[in-house]
C-alpha cells in the first residue's frame, strides 16, 4: 500500500483526475461507499430541497470526493508555487495584525473543499511554524502518507491525544495550531452538543478548552471551490481574548461558521462523515431548543 500511494503521488494531476473520473461511479454506485450515510445526512440537513436536488448534490459530492483524493495524492509532490496559485488566500488582513505582534493563533477549519491543500497553502504563508492537530486514520498506510504530506511547508502533524501536552510544552513559542474540528468525537472523548444542520450533533470540546487555556485568538478558515483544482480560502475571526472560562463562545461561533460554509457550497462538504452517530443526552434535548428553520 505504501508503494502504491508513493507511485500514484508521482502522477500528473490530469492523469489523477482521469482516474478519479473512472472511480466516481464505482465509489458512488458500485461499492456504494457510505451511500446510506450520505443520503441520510443530506435528507436531514437539507429537507427544504427536493429529492432531485439532493440527488444532484449527492452525485457532485462523490465526484468531488474522488477529485480531492486525487489532489491529496498529488499534494505530496505539488511545488509550493503551484499550491499557492491553486489555493488563493483572501482577506489575509484578518490575521495579519495578530501575526505582526507575534501572537500565536488557534485556527479551526472543516472537511470542505480541499482541506489538505488549504492547510499547506496557509502554513507556507505563515511567519511561524504550524502544528496540524489530527485524528489518526484507521488505515495506517494512508495515515502515514497523509502525515508525511502534511509535514511539508513548515508544518508538523500532532495527534489529537497529544494536543494539550504539545500546547503546554510550546506555550511560549510563536506558533499557529490548526485543527479540523467538524468530525464526530470518539465515544470516550469529552464532547459538546450543538444544534447543527437540523439535528443535535457532538463536537470535540478541544477547541473551546484550548482557547480558554491559551487565550489565543480563534480563527476560522475554509475554502470554496472556484473550479476543478482551484480554491479560495477565507478567514473569519471567531473569538478574541479574553475568552471566558467554562463557556461555549468558541464552539458556538465555530458551529455557526461551519454550517454557513456548508450551506454556501454543500457538494464540497464531507457528507460521508458519520457526524450524527452519537445519541444526544436527554438534558440537552430538554434544555435546548432547535434553531429556527433557515
Amino acid at each position: 500500500m505504501d508503494r502504491l500511494l508513493a507511485l500514484l503521488s508521482r502522477l500528473p494531476l490530469p492523469v489523477l483526475y482521469a482516474l478519479a473520473l473512472l472511480a466516481w461511479p464505482v465509489v458512488m454506485s458500485g461499492a456504494r461507499y457510505r451511500r446510506d450515510v450520505v443520503e441520510s445526512n443530506l435528507a436531514h440537513a437539507l429537507p427544504e430541497l427536493s429529492p432531485r436536488q439532493r440527488r444532484r448534490i449527492r452525485r457532485r459530492f462523490y465526484l468531488h470526493f474522488c477529485n480531492v483524493a486525487a489532489e491529496a495524492l498529488r499534494g505530496m509532490h505539488l511545488p509550493p508555487e503551484q499550491l499557492a496559485s491553486r489555493v488563493r488566500v483572501h482577506n489575509w488582513e484578518a490575521v495579519a495584525p495578530f501575526l505582526e505582534q507575534r501572537q500565536s493563533l488557534l485556527m479551526l477549519t472543516l472537511h470542505q473543499g480541499n482541506w489538505e491543500w488549504l492547510l499547506g497553502a496557509v502554513a507556507q504563508r505563515m511567519p511561524c511554524p504550524t502544528d496540524v492537530i489530527y485524528k489518526p486514520l484507521h488505515n495506517q498506510a494512508v495515515d502515514r502518507f497523509m502525515q508525511t504530506s502534511r509535514a511539508r511547508f513548515n508544518s508538523r502533524p500532532v495527534p489529537i491525544h497529544r494536543t494539550m501536552r504539545e500546547m503546554l510544552r510550546r506555550r511560549r513559542e510563536f506558533r499557529t495550531f490548526a485543527m479540523l474540528a467538524d468530525q464526530a468525537p470518539f465515544k470516550k472523548d469529552r464532547m459538546s452538543w450543538h444544534w447543527f444542520l437540523n439535528r443535535p450533533a457532538a463536537f470535540y470540546l478541544g477547541p473551546q478548552t484550548i482557547a480558554e487555556a491559551t487565550q489565543y485568538p480563534v480563527i476560522f478558515v475554509h475554502t470554496t471551490r472556484r473550479r476543478l483544482g482551484h480554491y479560495d480560502a477565507h478567514f473569519e475571526v471567531l473569538a478574541r481574548p479574553p475568552i471566558a472560562r467554562d463557556g461555549s463562545e468558541v464552539l458556538d461561533a465555530y458551529v455557526d461558521a461551519v454550517e454557513r460554509a456548508i450551506r454556501r457550497q454543500p457538494e464540497t462538504w464531507l457528507w460521508s462523515n458519520r457526524k450524527w452517530k452519537h445519541d444526544p443526552p436527554e438534558d440537552f434535548l430538554l434544555t435546548t431548543d432547535p434553531p429556527a428553520p433557515i
